[in-house]
């Protein structure tokens, strides 16, 4: 059959008031202009009331009522909120009372303890690399490999490990190191390493005993954290694929152990969407359970923001 050239007859369509129509934009909700001098708090209150702005006023407010009923806040930090410089907002939120335990991923830990050795990090792996330099500092891998070692043969984690080790060396710049920060306020840092992956893993001190025994305790330690959640968060900043996996896991067993995670808020922060972060940290984890909230934005202005919201609007802040 041929169709012909003809025009639709619209004579007979049928329309509704607009009013009476069901629409996701209302102006209640639009974004009211700051006023000079009004403060965060009004700022955050003028944002408008959709989209990410208002998963922005969940989180804070979730994370404020974990706070509130200490009921268990767990940050996982990839190595590039260290690099970024956030370590201070951290460590505040740390001494708030805001962190009940932390995650990090190899490179983290290596960050921090270059930090907190010679106040500097990151090296510039395109010009190192073709000088057979990259990764090849001295001291990263003699002292962090010794630290790690040494902690773990004792019985440590090696989040234990090396804050242990910056808390007795008191390097120059100890004041700006999370896992320093954590062995001085006695918060459960873990370490989750995947061998090969870390510039000390090339070093002649490395021991992959260490690294497997010390990373093995520390996913138990975590497990343990994760299944104190019921009512609590876990914010996974910068982590692509390591820590949502780990987190996943660390959910299983506590799922498997009967323990009860309702009412967990779980939180994806960093500047790009990934898969493992939507399913191993926002929606396998809450489902049926809680909710989960994707905050996309570059960490050295996210991070600061919700620390500032969370000081801003939290009570006089719960001693660590």
């Amino acid at each position: 059959m041929k169709l012909p050239y003809e025009e639709f007859d619209l004579s007979a369509v049928h329309t509704y008031p607009l009013a009476s129509r069901t629409s996701k934009t209302r102006v209640e909700d639009f974004a009211r202009p700051h006023r000079k001098g009004a403060g965060l708090d009004a700022w955050l209150a003028g944002l408008p009331g959709m989209l990410a702005a208002r998963d922005l006023g969940a989180v804070i407010e979730a994370l404020l009522d974990a706070h509130r009923r200490d009921a268990g806040i767990v940050w996982g930090l990839g190595a590039h909120v260290i690099k970024t410089g956030l370590s201070p907002i951290i460590v505040d939120l740390m001494e708030r009372g805001f962190v009940s335990a932390l995650a990090t991923n190899g490179a983290g830990i290596i960050h921090d303890f270059e930090v907190a050795l010679v106040g500097a990090t990151s090296e510039e792996v395109d010009h190192a690399l073709g000088a057979g330099q990259f990764g090849m500092a001295d001291e990263t891998g003699r002292l962090l490999n010794r630290a790690i070692a040494g902690g773990v043969a004792e019985g440590l984690g090696i989040g234990q490990a090396v804050g242990r080790y910056l808390r007795t060396s008191r390097p120059p710049f100890e004041g700006a190191s999370i896992a320093a920060a954590a062995a001085r306020l006695e918060i459960p840092l873990t370490v989750h390493v995947a061998v090969g992956t870390d510039i000390i893993h090339m070093h002649p001190d490395a021991s992959g005993a260490a690294f497997g025994e010390g990373s093995l305790r520390d996913f138990r330690y975590l497990a343990s954290s994760v299944g104190r959640l019921r009512g609590g968060a876990y914010l996974n900043c910068g982590s692509a694929v390591v820590l949502p996996e780990v987190f996943l896991k660390a959910v299983s067993l506590a799922r498997n152990q009967g323990l009860d995670l309702t009412g967990l808020t779980t939180v994806n922060l960093d500047f790009i969407r990934h898969y493992r972060t939507q399913a191993n940290v926002l929606r396998r984890p809450t489902a049926g359970i809680g909710r989960g909230y994707e905050l996309v934005g570059h960490h050295e202005i996210m991070i600061p923001l919700l620390a500032a919201a969370l000081i801003e609007r939290s009570d006089e802040s719960r001693a660590v």
